[in-house]
């Protein structure tokens, strides 16, 4: 066994399912099962959960129960609880219900935000300040930037552009900052250089990662960027998510994908593989389809079985 087997790095885990993915699915999932599903992912050594986001009922009707579940969850000691906020009404619902954290959403490009968020990222560069302004330092408050590595409209982003955005989020204040391929748009050698600009930049900020596999690179790229020097990754069990103004998107990085491949690499993600796969089996049943996660049906790479008598009459 490796050094790095026994002494990983450590990696932080977070969970997007019952945001990003949930939001992205033609069901209403009963509040009572998301809460349920909820508690269960806490105890799986996640470092954090996106629980919901806190829109307008008519823009995701699938997140309309948004306060019942985050005030309805357990709260497990060493959990972090998110919610997405998209504006000051969204910031006032999710303060109300004792979240952890605020997580703001804006994209790099100009064609995405707008059909996205229906502004300019100036426009929303605005609005992030005055919530900054109004959560005074009474939670956490994390900035994520969309098509950091690419926008479906617009084409590439320079770097400089998504510098210069990452350094206003800086100025304002925020704990954490996002980088998101939210198009799958990316590429390894492409996610490490962004990873390194930002880091030698801003050495102290904590940034995450944010990965969709939308082209099949999402695990190449959690790895890039883990080289790079990020240790905290968002994530979807099962691999369910996208991105409804992101043309031929698919899901996000899948979870039990992801801490499969970490561990096996020897990073130490806190995590109990077995344990998220209890959750990730559950999966099928709540969203009324199969999910895309392959470890789930494969089983971890450390499983072992008979071997076939055939075989073994050969092998004589």
């Amino acid at each position: 066994m490796s050094n790095l087997s026994k002494n990983g790095k450590r990696i932080y885990i977070q969970e997007v399912s019952v945001r990003d993915g949930f939001q992205m699915e033609p069901i209403f999932i009963p509040t009572d099962r998301k809460v349920e599903f909820i508690n269960g992912l806490s105890r799986t050594g996640l470092a954090k959960i996106e629980v919901t986001s806190f829109t307008s009922p008519k823009a995701i009707p699938a997140l309309a129960d948004a306060e019942a579940v985050m005030c309805r969850i357990d709260r497990v000691p060493g959990v972090e609880y998110a919610a997405l906020v998209p504006n000051m009404r969204g910031c006032e619902r999710a303060l109300s219900c004792g979240v952890d954290e605020i997580n703001l959403v804006m994209s790099a490009s100009d064609s995405h935000n707008m059909a996205n968020l229906r502004m300019t990222p100036q426009q929303s560069l605005e609005q992030f300040e005055q919530i900054v302004a109004a959560v005074g330092g009474r939670v956490r408050l994390n900035a994520s930037l969309s098509t950091t590595f690419g926008c479906p409209f617009d084409g590439e982003v320079p770097l400089s552009r998504v510098l210069d955005t990452v350094a206003r989020f800086v100025d304002m204040g925020v704990d954490g900052v996002t980088l998101c391929d939210t198009t799958g748009m990316a590429n390894p050698a492409q996610v490490a250089r962004v990873c390194d600009a930002a880091r030698q930049r801003w050495p102290d900020m904590v940034f995450t990662a944010h990965f969709h596999n939308t082209r099949g690179m999402g695990l190449a790229n959690v790895l890039a960027a883990a080289q790079s020097g990020i240790d905290r990754f968002d994530a979807s069990l099962g691999g369910l998510g996208g991105c409804p103004f992101a043309p031929g998107a698919s899901g996000n990085v899948c979870t039990e994908d992801m801490v499969h491949m970490l561990e096996a690499m020897g990073y130490d993600t806190g995590v109990d593989l077995e344990a998220l796969l209890v959750r990730a089996r559950q999966l099928p049943d709540i969203v009324q389809h199969d999910i895309p996660g392959q470890v789930v049906k494969a089983g971890p790479w450390t499983r072992r079985y008979p071997v076939p008598a055939a075989k073994a009459a050969q092998g004589a």
